[in-house]
């Protein structure tokens, strides 16, 4: 219910950004641009892909004092090195400051600025998420989302539609919301401040993260690298279409994000216990059976969801959104079983899981380059939206091989 309410909220910040409410919105190259960015946002987050999962791994598997106050202590050591990391981010957009914004076509440069102070809060934010997702607080997990809708629903109506901001506006928006999420976690994560410190194993904690961070961090690029790369290589004046079309795609994602977040707590203590659970069988059922009859309504309808969230000239990107929601279905299928192989700690999928991230980056750009000024622009899309097709197909293929065909591979029985 949390992700429904959220989904439609966020979706909403779509229609409102474009004018397709109102009547007032930004143009298409403006929104090209807002898009770019938010996916920018999530790939900044890769850092702190693998954290998530494991402080949601520790905290489902926390059962003394002793247990928790290590919890504790690793949140807290672990949000100061957020904080670094994304001083270190700062430092490297500051240093091609003039190159990124040229990179992305973008206007108004105190966007990029936005997209910067949104990024502190995105690392935060798999921390906040992980803490109360390992105690299977679903509650206000689910509310954190629907505030951080709110508050960029609110924001861009304000912002957008009666100051008449654009890209630049439209981001600050997002950081409001983003802002609001963080605080929400963090209040609902405060008793973490007050529990005693205690030694933490860093090694051992690393020797957790880091597959898992290129575990999901290399599921996480291969949603959102597309439009960053479309961006920067095809005409500023288009990129909105394809943006739209991207919207409903990644809508599928997005749509079964959460049943994975329920899982993973479930089977991470179900392996702390030595317990069966079917949850990674339910998940992937509802997975298939949500994003199938989703992916079959935009063939039948493609043009439908454009009619409902964007202005009339949106539409002609009904084409590509077909394209787009059957290429997202093996994705949606290979973030459910990353996060099943990452709570079972079975982390030899990780580095072809990174070289399937490798190749798809190096088809983007040959891609990019050969389409980027073609005549017929919308070939263009189609090419990088086949290539995400199948380049999720391979990686879909990864995952079921890991997940089924090589049982037993835990990292604990690889070090035997």
């Amino acid at each position: 219910m949390a992700s429904t309410a959220s989904g439609a909220i966020m979706y909403l910040v779509h229609p409102v950004a474009t004018g397709r409410i109102t009547g007032h919105g930004m143009p298409e190259s403006e929104y090209g641009v807002f898009t770019a960015l938010l996916q920018v946002v999530t790939m900044m987050t890769i850092p702190a892909g693998g954290l998530q999962p494991v402080i949601a791994q520790q905290q489902s598997r926390a059962i003394t004092d002793e247990e928790q106050r290590v919890v504790a202590s690793e949140f807290r050591g672990v949000m100061q090195a957020m904080f670094f990391i994304w001083l270190a981010i700062a430092a490297v957009v500051g240093i091609f400051w003039k190159q990124a914004v040229a990179a992305l076509q973008i206007q108004n440069p105190i966007a990029l600025l936005m997209t910067l102070l949104i990024g502190l809060g995105a690392l935060f934010m798999p921390l906040v998420q992980g803490l109360l997702q390992g105690r299977q607080n679903f509650l206000w997990l689910g509310w954190m989302t629907i505030f951080n809708g709110l508050g960029r629903l609110a924001a861009i109506a304000i912002i957008v539609v009666i100051f008449g901001g654009w890209a630049a506006g439209a981001m600050g928006a997002v950081l409001v919301g983003m802002g609001a999420l963080v605080v929400t976690g963090l209040w609902q994560a405060r008793d973490v401040w007050r529990m005693k410190s205690i030694g933490v194993h860093w090694w051992d904690w690393l020797c957790r993260v880091i597959p898992m961070t290129f575990g999901v961090g290399a599921a996480n690029f291969m949603l959102s690298a597309d439009m960053p790369f479309t961006q920067h290589f095809f005409p500023a004046d288009k990129t909105g279409f394809y943006a739209a079309a991207g919207m409903i795609g990644r809508a599928l994602v997005f749509l079964t994000q959460p049943l994975a977040m329920v899982m993973f707590p479930k089977l991470a203590r179900a392996k702390a216990t030595g317990e069966k659970s079917n949850a990674l069988v339910l998940t992937l059922a509802t997975t298939v059976f949500c994003c199938g009859c989703a992916a079959l309504a935009a063939t039948i309808l493609p043009w439908l969801p454009l009619r409902v969230m964007y202005p009339p000239e949106y539409r002609v990107a009904a084409v590509l959104v077909p394209w787009f929601a059957w290429c997202m279905l093996p994705l949606t299928l290979s973030q459910v079983m990353v996060q099943s192989l990452m709570a079972r700690a079975r982390f030899l999928a990780v580095p072809f899981l990174v070289l399937v991230a490798i190749g798809y980056f190096l088809a983007l750009v040959h891609v990019g380059r050969h389409y980027g000024h073609a005549t017929d622009t919308f070939a263009g899309f189609r090419a990088m939206i086949q290539t995400l097709g199948i380049f999720n197909l391979i990686m879909f293929g990864v995952c079921a091989v890991f997940t089924w065909a090589i049982p037993g591979n835990d990292v604990e029985a690889s070090k035997g």
